[in-house]
């Protein structure tokens, strides 16, 4: 039987009348400890019905208590057994015994009196803890409800932002797939084409067979069979002179060959022609110059003399004038040919304008279609890049979709939810926790033991201060950047002054620098002369010096008088006494 149910029966046997409704598993707690349960079982042994205390020693224990007088307790209830059993020390043994029993129960009484008072403290410091940390948890409900309060109204009006883009975006969508909806059934009462491709190009295409067989029709009305041949016969070798001095042998049946023949026969008719009427002028003015001339030598008319001019005329439009005629047979026809050649030019021309307005048109037609060929291009273009970026969208959005359900998912385990009792250590199977830590905590990992929430506030609060610090410094490099992009500016602006001087054109040259430089060249080319003269010099002195021995003499002794004076000396000495010595020999 366990503590509290042995209690409950004790109280039973006494005969407490509530007993029955007591429940022996609610008394546990209270004999937990050893001496707790050495009271228990000195309280089960020895307390009967004889211990309890009936209705009329209560009523007189409240009337002595109502009338005031002292009551013996602890200490002095001591002393006063004392002096009882010395006063009673010649009762009978079987007093002793019983004030023996009694002093035990007292002792026992003082004990539960005793653990009771220590049983009161801790109830009262359980109860004063528990107050106190009621209080705390108001506060930090309240606080919690505010600041639950601010966030149900930043999530409020995130979740209104959040349905209105959506609503925003979904009317964009209705309204672009409105617009771009296009069908032949609903030509007359849907919305106008907006891309190219969902054009009919029947129209158009009805059109351009008509243009084409338009044109087919007047390039058969211009270019009729042969034209070509005739063109083509407007050569370069065609547009020669003929030779009609020599026979012309063609076949019949070639139309360039009749061609020639023909200017063959125009060129020898104009000829004949041409001959004619030079004879017919010739003529004319022989027979008008005769009678001039007879007119004015009328009287000094001779027959003989008459004859003989006659015989000359007669002779020049039989002999010399034929020779002449036939000799520039080739450059009379020129007008038949100048003519022939005008109608094949204008031929030529007129193919050729024909040609030309066929050309533009079949040139008109080609780049209409390669316009709507290159405008299909530029829309498919179109199309494919809008493509893959709606693709890249919806990639897009069924990523952040699936990183929504995990942290909806991470959000909803109960590990991480909110528990009955917070706890300040961050649970092994808290992952989301855990990543934030590490991610909070970056390269610089600490080896714990225990992660807790307090430690990823701390890590929080450092990191918002380096940030707080970066921001500063990056304020301080930007002003410091902007310094030297001002200086740089100014700099800048004095080197565009210095090579523009004020004007438009730029200077590669400094003005003053230029003449320091021409002056330093010039210099440069003085002190070049001045060593050439120089060398020149050195070099005419050492010829004289390799041969003159007295120059040589001469050098050595301005040598020695600028380097070794004394050796000078010597010399100097050396030499007066040669001479002095050869003075004296003279003499003698």
């Amino acid at each position: 039987m366990n503590s509290g149910n042995q209690f409950v029966e004790t109280l039973k046997k006494v005969g407490y009348p509530k007993a029955a409704q007591l429940n022996g598993e609610d008394f546990d707690w209270l004999f937990e400890t050893v001496e707790d349960k050495s009271f228990l079982e000195w309280f089960c042994g020895n307390v009967n019905e004889q211990h309890v205390l009936t209705e009329k020693e209560l009523q007189a224990f409240d009337a002595l208590l109502k009338s005031g007088k002292p009551i013996l307790e602890e200490e002095a209830l001591d002393e006063v057994l004392k002096t009882c059993k010395t006063f009673d020390s010649k009762s009978s043994s079987m007093e002793e015994g019983e004030l023996q029993k009694l002093e035990e129960e007292f002792q026992a009484l003082q004990k539960i009196k005793n653990l009771k008072i220590h049983r009161r403290n801790k109830l009262q410091m359980m109860a004063s803890t528990n107050s106190h940390m009621s209080l705390k948890l108001n506060d930090k409900a309240e606080e919690a409800a505010k600041i639950l309060k601010e966030r149900q109204g930043i999530f409020t009006t995130i979740n209104t932002k959040i349905n209105n883009e959506l609503h925003s975006l979904t009317e964009g969508v209705k309204k672009l797939t409105f617009f771009f909806t296009f069908s032949d059934s609903e030509q007359g009462l849907g919305p106008h084409p907006v891309f190219l491709s969902q054009l009919a190009l029947d129209k158009y295409l009805c059109q351009e067979e008509k243009s084409t067989a338009a044109l087919t029709s007047y390039t058969k009305k211009q270019f009729f069979q042969g034209i070509s041949e005739l063109v083509e016969s407007s050569n370069e070798e065609n547009f020669q002179l003929v030779d009609i001095s020599k026979p012309l042998i063609c076949d019949e049946n070639n139309e360039v060959c009749k061609e020639r023949l023909e200017m063959a026969r125009l060129q020898m008719a104009y000829i004949c022609a041409q001959h004619q009427l030079i004879q017919r002028k010739a003529k004319d003015l022989s027979i008008n110059s005769a009678v001039q001339w007879a007119e004015n030598n009328l009287q000094s008319l001779k027959n003989k003399t008459f004859g003989k001019e006659h015989l000359e005329l007669t002779q020049i439009n039989n002999e010399i004038l034929p020779s002449l005629v036939k000799e520039n047979a080739q450059l009379l026809n020129m007008p038949v040919v100048k003519g022939d050649f005008d109608l094949q030019i204008a031929r030529q021309d007129y193919y050729t304008s024909r040609q030309d307005q066929v050309c533009n048109q079949l040139l008109k037609q080609k780049a209409s279609f390669e316009l709507l060929q290159l405008a299909y291009e530029i829309e498919l273009r179109k199309h494919r890049d809008i493509h893959r970026q709606l693709e890249n969208i919806i990639q897009d959005l069924k990523q952040s979709s699936k990183a929504l359900e995990q942290r909806l998912e991470t959000m909803s385990d109960p590990l991480i939810t909110q528990h009955a009792v917070p706890r300040n250590t961050i649970d092994s199977r808290d992952g989301a926790s855990h990543r934030l830590y590490q991610l909070l905590e970056g390269e610089n990992q600490k080896q714990q033991l225990f992660r807790t929430h307090d430690g990823i506030e701390q890590v929080a609060q450092k990191l918002k201060q380096d940030i707080t610090s970066v921001q500063d410094q990056l304020a301080v490099s930007s002003q410091e950047q902007f310094l030297f992009l001002s200086k740089l500016d100014s700099d800048l602006d004095a080197l565009c002054d210095s090579l523009y001087c004020g004007g438009n054109k730029i200077l590669l040259s400094n003005q003053e620098l230029t003449e320091q430089l021409y002056q330093l060249e010039v210099n440069l080319n003085k002190l070049n002369q001045l060593i050439m003269d120089l060398l020149a010099d050195v070099k005419a002195k050492r010829k004289v010096l390799e041969t003159n021995t007295l120059h040589q003499m001469e050098r050595k002794l301005y040598v020695y008088f600028f380097k070794d004076e004394d050796y000078l000396k010597d010399i100097v000495e050396k030499l007066e006494h040669q001479s002095q010595a050869q003075t004296v020999g003279l003499e003698d």
